[in-house]
């Protein structure tokens, strides 16, 4: 695979001590940018996702007209927080 570039990035001199101070050994700089460029797209890929899933049940619930009641969901929620923290205990 062809490999291209990704425009120079300008931050301050503050910017550039903090993000060489946490490198771990054996980690460059642009290592450390290009991790961060891939973890920032798969997130907004996962949100832009996410927020298709619930526009689309937000249709599908208008147009079939059956919803969950938020009291419903809240309570299951709860549980399932429970339920959780019991096996974390």
């Amino acid at each position: 695979m062809k490999t291209t570039s990704i425009p120079p990035l300008r931050v301050s001199p503050e910017l550039r001590k903090q993000a060489e101070a946490v490198l771990e050994q054996g980690e460059t700089l642009s290592s450390f940018m290009l991790d961060a460029l891939i973890r920032s797209i798969q997130c907004r890929e996962a949100r832009q996702q996410f927020i298709a899933r619930g526009l689309a049940s937000a249709a599908q619930a208008k147009k079939t007209g059956k919803y969950v009641a938020a009291d419903r969901v809240i309570g299951k929620l709860a549980r399932k927080l429970v339920k959780a923290r019991q096996r974390a205990a």
